[in-house]
């Protein structure tokens, strides 16, 4: 199995919230989720938790695709997110993370989510930081 399949299996959180993604090509990464009524902050928009979630999501295998085959994983060191639209429920929210620099350790992505359902308005946008590190210190088996 893969590192990105053993992520998958074990992401037990991302797939709670509806989570799931495609890897375009190494450093560029589509992620996915509708809002349910799970997700709802208010009676009409997605907690900005859930944002943040999708965000972390996207940024963080955005970075893990370009160091898997090296046997790394990665952690997030940390992002900046700007909330700059309401997600609503049933909105079908679309991701697009891009690795801006790749180095030994550290990789900085960026990302924005989208909301499809009404004409890809921009909903956030952010920068992260992630540590490379062997997937072993993870627990995964190579």
């Amino acid at each position: 199995m893969t590192l990105i399949e053993q992520y998958n299996f074990h992401n037990d959180f991302g797939k709670t919230i509806g989570m799931h993604f495609e890897i375009i090509e190494p450093g560029l990464v589509h992620y996915f989720l509708t809002v349910k009524q799970k997700h709802l902050a208010t009676p009409a928009t997605a907690h900005g938790g859930v944002i943040s979630s999708l965000m972390d999501g996207l940024l963080g295998v955005t970075a893990l695709s370009v160091v898997e085959k090296e046997n790394k994983v990665v952690s997030t060191i940390e992002f900046k997110i700007n909330f700059l639209a309401p997600a609503f429920l049933h909105d079908n929210l679309h991701g697009i993370g891009k690795v801006e620099q790749k180095g030994n350790r550290l990789i900085i992505v960026s990302g924005d989510i989208f909301c499809v359902n009404r004409e890809n308005s921009l909903i956030a946008k952010a920068m992260g930081t992630f540590n490379a590190y062997p997937a072993e210190k993870a627990g995964f088996t190579i």
